[in-house]
């Protein structure tokens, strides 16, 4: 085989195997605005009624974002526009699904992010949030799901599970929870106490308290 017969198999198949793949997770990334959106909805009529103050809010953020607000928590869900593959220590090469195809391995990946609501509402561009979960999805609709709590084993049996809109509901579901129960922990008053004159002067114009469920809050200069 030549080099110009290699480049046209490379294109043949591993790039239409990646374009595929872009094409089957960018539907999934739609149907994931309609769950979400349906979803705000349902719970906003079931908790309105109880307690007018919280809101549950679905904003499109463009093709590749979605926010959902809910109670003091935002989640980002993101989708890359890039095809990936695991490195060979994964799991997912022991699968004589994968085996069988090894274009089978080819995922594209719906990130999910958790900030606090009120990074967003007060512009603190300091404050951190956290990946809490990913999702990989291959152009066979075979997917599975890693990240914090439920994520890590919710769906890990990728030559079994296909994707449909149920699942993606359970799996929203599932980090609306996990978001709800990583509270906001107060640091030790010994790892916040030193701040600076500057810092306090600052501190109302540019919020530059910084503010992370995992860090509880401190100043960015520390």
């Amino acid at each position: 085989m030549d080099i110009s017969e290699k480049i046209i198999n490379k294109l043949t198949k591993k790039a239409a195997a990646k374009q595929e793949v872009y094409r089957v997770c960018k539907s999934f990334f739609d149907m994931l605005k309609e769950v979400i959106n349906e979803l705000s909805e349902e719970l906003s009529k079931n908790v309105l009624p109880l307690d007018k103050h919280v809101k549950i809010l679905y904003t499109n953020k463009g093709e590749f974002e979605i926010e959902l607000k809910f109670s003091g928590d935002i989640l980002i869900f993101h989708m890359h526009t890039n095809t990936f593959l695991f490195d060979k220590n994964h799991h997912i090469w022991n699968s004589n699904y994968v085996k069988e195809d090894k274009f089978r391995a080819y995922c594209g990946v719906i990130n999910i992010y958790n900030f606090l609501s009120d990074s967003f509402k007060y512009k603190r561009v300091n404050d951190l949030g956290f990946m809490i979960g990913r999702l990989f999805i291959n152009k066979e609709k075979h997917f599975f799901t890693d990240g914090n709590g439920k994520m890590s084993f919710l769906y890990n049996n990728f030559q079994n599970d296909i994707l449909d809109k149920n699942k993606l509901k359970n799996i929203v579901c599932e980090l609306m929870l996990y978001a709800m129960d990583d509270e906001l922990i107060s640091p030790p008053l010994t790892e916040v106490q030193v701040v600076s004159l500057h810092q306090i002067n600052q501190m109302s114009q540019n919020m530059k308290l910084k503010t992370a469920k995992k860090l509880g809050y401190k100043f960015n200069s520390e």
